[in-house]
Formats: C-alpha cells, structure tokens, sequence
C-alpha cells in the first residue's frame, strides 16, 4: 500500500466504527427499532477483505453475504452509507426499502446479496452465488462471511462438502469472535480452531490469522482470494477478532469479564494501524483527531439528517415488494392485485 492508500483504509475503519457508534445511540433514542447486532472491534476484516476483493464496480463486483451484522459490509461493498442508515430507520430511501432493518440490508446493484437473519442461511446461498458465477464464466468469486457461532448449523457443513466436491469459487471467511451469543467457543465446539475442521473433514484449503491488524488480513486475504479465482476452488479463512460490543442491544456481556475485554481492546485495530502510521510518519495525532472530527461530522450532518428526513413507507404499499413483477397469471395472488 502507499500512503494515500493507508490512510484512506484507516479512515474507512474510523468510519465504520463512528457510524455503529451512531447507530447505538440512534437505537436508544428509539430511532432504529427491532434488532440491531453491532461490529464494533472487528472492522479490519471485513475492509481488510473486502479491500483484496472486486467492489465498488457495481454489478462486476464479487458477490458478497454474510449474517445479521452487516451494516459494515455493505458500505465496503459499495452500499451508500445513507441509504443503510436509512434501511436502520425503516424509511424508503432505504436500501431495502424500510422493509428490512438492520438484519436484511441488500443492494443488489453492487452485489451485495444481503444479511440474513436466519443463523447459517447464507452458507448454501453463497455456493449458489459461486455456481452460477462458474457456469457464466465471469471470473466472479462468492464471499461469504460467518460467525463461529454458525458452524455447528447442518448448513455450514453441507455447504462445505458440497463447495468442495464440486470445486466452487467461493471464499468463506469466518469471523471468530470467541462467543455465540454468550456462549464460549470452548463450550459449544470440540474443535475451536475453525479452519482445522474444515481442512480435516471437507479437504479445502484453509488458514488461520489475526483479524486485528489489517495488513495481515489484506494479505492473508489476498492469497485466499487470487486462489479461490485462479484455481476455481472454495478456500476457508478465519480470523480471529472480538466484538467490543454485546452480541446485540439487548446484551449486557456478563458472561465476559472485565480483564478479557481489557486485553482486547489493546488489540483495537484501529489503534494499531494509527499507532504503526504514526511512527511510520504517515500521519499525526492531530492528523487523526481531524480525521474523526470530519466523519462525525459528516455522518451527523449528511448520514443522519438524510435518514431522519426521509419519508416513511406508506401503510398503502406495504405489499408492493412482497414478489417481483410477473406476467405469469399463476402467480399473482390476492395481495399482487
């Protein structure tokens, strides 16, 4: 990476951060309803992979999807950060129109192919993206992100055999924040380390790196995916991250004490990228503290405002995006009419 690169990757991860940290307190002023799953601690791997991947092309991107905690993905993908706060406070200029919230942010224009709320549901969709990219030929790869939580879903290892017995471009890349929901991995998992299960058991390749420091997910990330496109083979990365936040709005974290989160947060991973741009002369402090002014700044005053002026759904539509258009008369039902 050169300078404008570094820097411009570390204002993409303060960004993400301020933006969860506004949606937090947007929640608790009652202003995004439902739920809300936050990814507060582990921005360097979704920007760090992402980063390696094809996006922000629109329809020639990758396909990405991932789970319920997806705002971030999204915008790195090339979602508009307005049209997902939007979508957060259930208004039409949303990207899924105010009819999906938090948990089921899309935008198919650049290829996003969605959250999901549904623990394991983007597995096998994600081989589905990695077939019909094979059979078009476009050199397209799926990228499917996951939780450690997810892998004991029957899903996750259907998908597994399935993607590696018939050798799909799809890169899985597993988020391993150490907790389903408030379990512990050592309590839910005989094998914690997850890339070993998929390695042993469904013959893919398939590594294990720290999912704090983004220049080792960029280039961990960038070995995966240039051989999950060469080679048209799936490829299993996990990472290992923390979430510095509950697992949703509604958790308190008293299953973590407060000595774990402590030694995490000193692996904050933008404090460890400003840290090594600071002495690599790259940036100042005071470089920074500029930096994070401006995105509060335009997240308040274009982000936020955007989302808060917008209209809301009209009761009157609230079928109009229940099926696609059809000219097939056998499938227009009472509430199409």
């Amino acid at each position: 990476m050169n300078d404008a690169d570094k820097k411009r990757l570390l204002r993409e991860m303060i960004f993400y951060r301020r933006f969860e940290d506004r949606t937090f307190e947007a929640y608790m002023e009652r202003k995004i309803g439902g739920f809300l799953h936050l990814y507060s601690g582990q921005e360097a791997v979704a920007t760090g992979v992402l980063e390696m991947a094809v996006v922000g092309k629109g329809k020639e991107n990758d396909y990405v999807i991932t789970g319920y905690r997806d705002h971030i993905h999204a915008i790195k993908t090339g979602a508009p950060p307005r049209e997902v706060m939007a979508e957060l406070y259930g208004k039409e200029t949303g990207s899924s129109k105010g009819r999906g919230g938090s948990m089921h942010i899309f935008d198919a224009n650049q290829n996003f192919m969605g959250g999901y709320a549904l623990v394991g549901q983007p597995f096998p969709l994600a081989a589905g993206l990695a077939l019909g990219a094979k059979h078009k030929g476009t050199k397209q790869i799926a990228i499917c992100f996951l939780g450690d939580g997810a892998n004991n879903q029957g899903t996750f290892h259907e998908t597994m055999n399935m993607a590696s017995i018939w050798n799909l471009p799809v890169l899985f890349v597993c988020e391993n924040n150490g907790y389903a929901i408030g379990t512990h991995i050592a309590r839910s998992t005989a094998q914690p380390s997850q890339y070993k299960r998929v390695d042993t058991a469904y013959n893919m390749k398939s590594s294990q790196h720290d999912g704090m420091d983004i220049e080792e997910v960029m280039a961990a990330a960038k070995q995966a995916i240039d051989y999950v496109r060469n080679e048209e083979k799936p490829y299993f990365i996990e990472f290992m991250t923390y979430r510095f936040r509950g697992h949703s709005m509604s958790d308190a974290k008293g299953y973590r004490t407060k000595e774990e989160e402590a030694e995490w947060e000193k692996r904050d991973p933008i404090k460890i990228f400003s840290k090594k741009l600071i002495e690599a002369g790259v940036l100042k402090e005071a470089d920074i503290k500029a930096m994070e002014k401006e995105i509060d700044d335009e997240i308040e005053n274009d982000i936020i405002k955007f989302a808060e002026e917008s209209p809301e759904p009209k009761v009157e539509e609230l079928t109009r995006y229940v099926l696609d258009d059809n000219p097939d008369p056998r499938w227009i039902g009472p509430l199409q009419k």
